[in-house]
């Protein structure tokens, strides 16, 4: 079975181009078959990229599909380094093809397995995790993304509600101590957790 949480969706191509309107820009994203929420920005990455303070340093997109978050963060925040992750060979292919259609010059992506091929650390991450592939998965980038953290880094993750919003929040609170609800709207949480300084 193919899901766009795993390394190879094997499936036809479909390829079509969508726009999204950021502060007056319109951004362009090539998406396919085989990648999460190919028709349009998905309300709960358009709420994430609204809700972030600017960014500097490192930041990682973890779990970038086709590059949205990413690419609009770099967009928005031109002295940061946007590095941008996803398991799947689709997603990252995309993920490049929508950095140069959108003139970006300061993100990358990867194709790492969570952060199996990632070094170094971030000021934040960012990620619209892939509740579907289960709690374990997604608990298990939880528990890794701390280390990855410089002190008093945060990361920042939307969820549904209705997919765990409120167990994710505990979860973040045992393993980071601290997690706040930063906004809640259209059934979507926006969650907080920093690393002690």
């Amino acid at each position: 079975m193919s899901h766009y949480y795993t390394p190879d969706p094997n499936l036809p191509h479909d390829l079509r181009r969508i726009q999204y309107s950021l502060h007056g820009r319109t951004l362009e994203f090539l998406t396919d078959v085989g990648v999460f929420s190919r028709q349009k920005v998905d309300y709960g990455s358009h709420v994430l990229i609204r809700i972030l303070p600017p960014l500097r340093g490192r930041v990682l997109d973890l779990g970038c599909g086709y590059g949205s978050i990413g690419i609009c963060l770099a967009v928005l925040n031109p002295e940061a380094r946007i590095v941008m992750a996803d398991v799947n060979r689709r997603a990252v292919a995309l993920a490049e093809e929508n950095i140069h259609i959108n003139g970006v010059e300061n993100a990358e992506v990867l194709e790492s397995d969570g952060f199996a091929r990632l070094d170094g650390v971030f000021g934040t991450i960012v990620s619209n995790p892939p509740v579907r592939a289960g709690k374990k998965v997604v608990y298990s980038l939880f528990a890794e993304s701390i280390r990855f953290l410089e002190a008093g880094g945060s990361l920042w993750l939307v969820m549904q509600k209705k997919q765990g919003a409120a167990s994710a929040r505990n979860k973040l609170l045992e393993i980071y101590g601290n997690c706040e609800v930063i906004k809640k709207t259209g059934g979507y949480w926006i969650l907080k957790s920093t690393k002690s300084p």
